[in-house]
């Protein structure tokens, strides 16, 4: 064992050297950036997919993803910075230095909604069926995505013996986020300290492929613009809630110290909900199903 191995105790699997990067003619590229950057391109590709299964023009998706996504990113980054001032006011430099990790989603995701209902604006388009047809990408993307948590060593939760619970050597991990249960339960294999925790980043990615295979499931019976969209928020939403309180490196809030995560998830949650209570409300008082044209809506 050495400081880059990741074991797996329960289900005896033992991944001796995960490293966090590759050499690419003597620049280091780190895994995270990889992973990220694969999982945009696989997101990506299902929405110029279900964009033409739907009608609409594959050339308004490429201007749209080529824009949401500097914008999400930015927004991911600068929502980390924001929760962890602390940590960057006496070091703005590392504000822009996101090799290392930084993003959170929750940032990306609301940077992305903004951007998606100015550019429907814009371009005088339906901000939810944007909306719709965006939101299975994203989650492609956030199912991949969470594997740069992985190989970072970062985003678990704490202390766990369950089935699959992480084994991580204690000096491979920021020591802030090792717990006093961590400590209790620390195990030494082979010189190298261990420490067992939720491996959180792979329940989210289990979590979204389940979200991601009922969106695609509802895609087939879809009955409004934005039926997709409020789904993805509150199946998002309701997982977020569950797997932040595991975690031991959430964003609080200042003073009351609740994890921002689950208040945006609450919220959203909450709007997703009298949206689609709203639009039954309104299909049930119509004698058809509403039905939008081809490239404006859905058939």
């Amino acid at each position: 064992m050495n400081q880059t191995s990741i074991l797996f105790p329960h289900l005896n699997l033992t991944l001796s050297h995960v490293g966090k990067s590759l050499s690419v003619g003597g620049f280091e590229v780190a895994y995270y950036g990889i992973v990220i950057a694969l999982g945009m391109a696989l997101g990506i590709s299902l929405i110029f997919y279900l964009a033409r299964k739907s009608g609409q023009s594959e050339d308004l998706y490429v201007d749209l993803t080529l824009v949401t996504i500097v914008c999400s990113i930015i927004g991911a980054r600068g929502y980390y910075v924001l929760f962890s001032w602390e940590d960057y006011k006496d070091h703005l430099l590392e504000i822009f230095h996101i090799r290392g990790g930084g993003l959170a989603i929750y940032g990306g995701v609301l940077a992305g909604i903004l951007t998606i209902f100015l550019f429907s604006r814009r371009k005088k388009q339906s901000v939810w069926l944007l909306m719709d047809t965006v939101c299975p990408g994203l989650v492609v993307g956030q199912i991949i995505g969470r594997w740069g948590n992985f190989f970072n060593r970062e985003a678990f939760g704490g202390y766990s013996d369950g089935l699959l619970a992480m084994a991580l050597p204690r000096d491979a991990v920021r020591q802030g986020e090792i717990t006093a249960q961590m400590l209790q339960h620390l195990k030494v294999i082979d010189g190298v300290e261990f420490i067992q925790v939720h491996p959180t980043f792979l329940y989210e990615s289990l979590w979204n492929l389940l979200l991601l295979f009922c969106l695609l499931m509802l895609w087939k019976h879809r009955k409004y613009d934005g039926q997709i969209a409020a789904c993805y928020l509150v199946g998002y939403g309701l997982g977020r809630i569950w797997i932040e309180s595991l975690r031991t490196d959430q964003l609080l809030l200042p003073v009351i110290r609740i994890p921002v995560s689950q208040v945006v998830s609450g919220i959203l949650i909450l709007c997703s909900v009298i949206y689609m209570i709203k639009k039954h409300r309104q299909q049930s008082k119509t004698a058809t199903p509403t039905q939008g044209k081809k490239g404006k809506g859905y058939k």
